[in-house]
């Protein structure tokens, strides 16, 4: 990252924060809504959804503040980015449901492939490690 161009850091920090702030806010839910939506990922087929809630709330809680502060942003956009392609997969696959239900579900497959762009984005060029908002660290 340039650090003569503030402009272009700021608007780095700004991008983290607005794609980070979905992950947060959902993992957060998550930790709220614990047994419904552990219900509804075994309603899904999934296997021991207690455990893979723990980790979803681990990858989005834990990785979207990693982003907000920029401190190991690629490993965290990376995971991210990971996590997201099985939950695309599994979650909106927008190919085996029923008509009514597919427009918007393919809708939410495309976000999932939007915000996967802007995770590698993250991953090429965010920060390695960032000390605190603003004053990033080569």
């Amino acid at each position: 990252m340039n650090n003569d161009n503030p402009l272009q850091n700021i608007s780095a920090l700004a991008g983290r924060i607005l794609l980070a702030s979905l992950f947060v806010l959902s993992g957060f839910n998550k930790i709220t809504g614990f047994a419904g939506t552990a219900d509804y990922m075994a309603s899904k087929g999934l296997p021991m959804a207690e455990v893979l809630l723990v980790l979803t709330i681990l990858v989005e809680l834990g990785g979207g503040l990693m982003l907000i502060l920029g401190y190991r942003a690629r490993m965290a956009a990376l995971a991210i980015f990971l996590f997201i392609i099985p939950v695309t997969l599994v979650f909106h696959n927008f190919w085996a449901v029923p008509a009514a239900e597919a427009q918007m579900q393919m809708i939410q497959f495309m976000k999932n492939l939007a915000i996967m762009g802007g995770m590698l984005c993250i991953v090429a060029f965010a920060p390695v490690v960032t000390a605190s908002i603003g004053n990033e660290l080569p």
